[in-house]
């Protein structure tokens, strides 16, 4: 039996991938990958030969099935997903069966789109004295929250809120999110499809008109939001700095300056 890997394709562009995924996608006798959200080209890096399949018509058992009977065929099997393996995907439910079966499975990481919608902002997720704590949620749906991780429950931390899979119902979290305290001039960064060559937007507003803006330029999937008070920090004036180089921050590598007390 081969492996079967499962591989973060990244935010999108196809030099995002790491140098690991690149090289299990050029060894691989067979990839599977998700064709409604990755981008095509992440193939790119497929030796010519090498079967391929879009799995976005498939079932949970259909991918399954795939993955096992291509595990008996190559030594190398790749099942490529959008952004890292591990965040909002179903790597439990298609290693379960693989396992039970005997196949041996890795996992390699990705960008995931929070990092890149940051990235494409240029923003800042942390700010000293600011906020320190990110949390990655969704808006429940059709998918409950689990007890205690309803957004209006999160939010109330008033810290930094990467919020996945939500575009759709932005109008629903832009209200939640005044509902726990956030202001209505709160800024909010949206970013569509992060670093797709071509395809990339940005989007800025407030809780009180995002919603407004996103469907007047069209954007109503594959979309990051972003929410927090570290947005903006480039242009504010002041604030606390890091103490990772202040000269007077006494450290592993580097003692203090003569005179500092």
């Amino acid at each position: 039996m081969g492996k079967v890997w499962f591989v973060g394709a990244g935010p999108g562009a196809p030099d995002l991938i790491t140098v690991r995924g690149t090289r299990l996608l050029a060894e691989a006798g067979a990839i599977l990958y998700t064709g409604s959200l990755v981008a095509d080209t992440a193939l790119q890096w497929a030796a010519a030969g090498c079967e391929i399949a879009d799995s976005k018509s498939m079932d949970l058992e259909q991918v399954t099935d795939w993955l096992l009977t291509r595990a008996e065929r190559h030594a190398t099997v790749v099942r490529l997903q959008t952004g890292d393996p591990t965040l909002y995907g179903v790597l439990a439910e298609l290693a379960r069966p693989l396992d039970a079966a005997g196949v041996e499975v890795g996992i390699v990481p990705g960008v995931s789109s929070a990092m890149a919608a940051a990235a494409a902002a240029g923003e800042c997720l942390t700010l000293p004295e600011v906020t320190q704590t990110v949390i990655f949620t969704r808006l429940g749906g059709r998918i409950p929250m689990p007890a205690g991780e309803a957004l209006a429950d999160l939010a109330r931390h008033r810290c930094t809120l990467c919020i996945f899979l939500s575009i759709e119902r932005i109008d629903a979290v832009a209200e939640t999110l005044i509902g726990a305290g956030w202001a209505p001039d709160a800024p909010v960064v949206v970013v569509h499809k992060a670093t797709w060559p071509g395809e990339e937007l940005v989007q800025r507003g407030s809780l009180s008109d995002i919603a407004g803006r996103c469907r007047d330029a069209h954007i109503v999937r594959q979309a990051m939001i972003l929410v927090s008070p570290a947005l903006g920090a480039r242009d504010a004036p002041g604030g606390a700095t890091s103490k990772l180089y202040d000269a007077g921050f006494e450290r592993r590598f580097r003692g203090k300056r003569a005179g500092d007390e």
